[in-house]
């Protein structure tokens, strides 16, 4: 069922509201890309690391990013049983906190989302699949709609984990119930406005994907064992792509379903890391973006959840079977080059990689036509629990949250 808390007036202006021009803020920066605008950073850190200039502790159990817009920033935690989301400014001071609802608490308890904001709204998904809209500017929630009740979602074995995205007037998401498999919803009110059941199964972790080819929007996501693209207007099926990680015999919760890499896409072809899957993978689309061909698989390039970049005609990730970063062609799908330097997950900048490796070390590496080399490393000793959260730059300081805790670290160049 659909749940509106906002005054009605204000939420009437909310439909009248022209979608021509939107600002979207969303994981991994713009496009999803894990590619931030920021220059004029450190070539090198300093032995003992970056100059950190504050740290936010308490924010609860949590995996999430921040998610930065403007001079504000919006995380996710989970304080005992409640799903929090909590707006800051950019010097770590707490503006105001909501509470999401009942947050996912078995395995790998804590939140799992980063939000996705357009405009004024902010759009952010609970471990329990639920997808709520939220004012920005106060945290009042706009409307919710309900990952059971509503689309008879399934559960993934470690809780939903996903980061809605918009096209116009239009939210999407995957609850992976055996109708209702993928939606799309009015943004503005949750209504539903198409949804399909795809292949019944259910969700995969993954960040889906507005890819934009040739003219024609796709929306591209995980379910357990298939990726597949739907005309993002009609929700149209388009294609798809078996899984085949573990045999069909072998298939449950927890084996060969781990999917959570959102796509790149580049030049009319479609990237993908699953190491619980198909490894990596290059699919090219048809003109007209209703099929796909397979251009290579490279069973090495097999990260689970560190996300990809590609930089020039080289793509990088972390390797899930090897404790590596790797690169690899583009065009051919070979291996170029690899550092043994832990699983983790890679975000880039200023022609620069980071790294942050589940030991807790974030890297600096520089990279050359797919050859690295690292620079600087230092370690995250403050916050507890997994070191599972992505890096994130923004006006040229480095944000790396673990678990309750959020630190920022100056990487500016100094200038005289």
């Amino acid at each position: 069922m659909i749940k509106y808390t906002y005054p009605a007036f204000i939420f009437f202006m909310l439909l009248s509201c022209s979608s021509a021009h939107q600002d979207i803020y969303e994981w991994r920066g713009e496009n999803r890309s894990g590619i931030y605008p920021d220059t004029d950073l450190l070539g090198e850190w300093p032995i003992e690391g970056p100059e950190e200039l504050w740290t936010v502790n308490n924010l609860g159990r949590g995996y999430g990013s921040a998610l930065f817009v403007e001079d504000h920033f919006y995380i996710t935690g989970a304080v005992d049983s409640l799903a929090l989301l909590y707006c800051f400014n950019l010097e770590g001071k707490k503006l105001w906190q909501t509470s999401l609802g009942m947050e996912w608490v078995t395995s790998f308890p804590g939140s799992r989302s980063a939000p996705t904001v357009v405009d004024d709204l902010l759009y952010i998904g609970t471990g329990m699949g639920n997808l709520l809209c939220v004012n920005r500017e106060d945290g009042i929630i706009v409307w919710s709609r309900d990952f059971a009740d509503d689309f008879q979602g399934q559960y993934p074995l470690h809780g939903h984990s996903e980061a809605a995205v918009v096209k116009d007037d239009m939210v999407y998401w995957t609850p992976g119930g055996l109708t209702h498999n993928v939606v799309a919803l009015d943004r503005f009110t949750g209504d539903l406005i198409w949804s399909n059941p795809g292949f019944g199964e259910y969700s995969a972790y993954n960040q889906g994907k507005l890819v934009s080819h040739l003219g024609q929007d796709i929306f591209v996501t995980f379910s357990a064992y298939h990726i597949m693209g739907f005309e993002a207007e009609t929700g149209e099926l388009l294609w798809s792509q078996e899984q085949f990680g573990v045999t069909l015999e072998e298939r449950g919760l927890g084996y060969g379903d781990t999917h959570a890499n959102s796509v790149i896409y580049n030049n009319g072809a479609i990237f993908f890391a699953a190491g619980d899957g198909n490894r990596g993978v290059r699919l090219d689309l048809s003109e007209d973006g209703s099929e796909i061909t397979e251009a290579w698989r490279n069973t090495g390039f097999d990260g689970f959840m560190g996300g990809i970049v590609i930089i020039g005609n080289y793509l990088y990730s972390s390797g899930t079977s090897t404790q590596y970063l790797k690169s690899i062609d583009a065009t051919t799908g070979i291996l170029t080059d690899s550092l043994k330097i832990g699983h983790g997950a890679v975000i880039a900048a200023d022609q620069m990689l980071y790294y942050y490796n589940q030991r807790g070390e974030m890297r600096l590496i520089s990279f050359t036509e797919g050859k690295m080399k690292e620079i600087s490393s230092f370690k995250i000793e403050k916050g507890t629990g997994h070191h599972f959260s992505h890096p994130v730059i923004y006006r040229g300081v480095l944000y790396q949250r673990r678990g309750d805790a959020l630190m920022a670290f100056d990487i500016r160049e100094v200038t005289l």
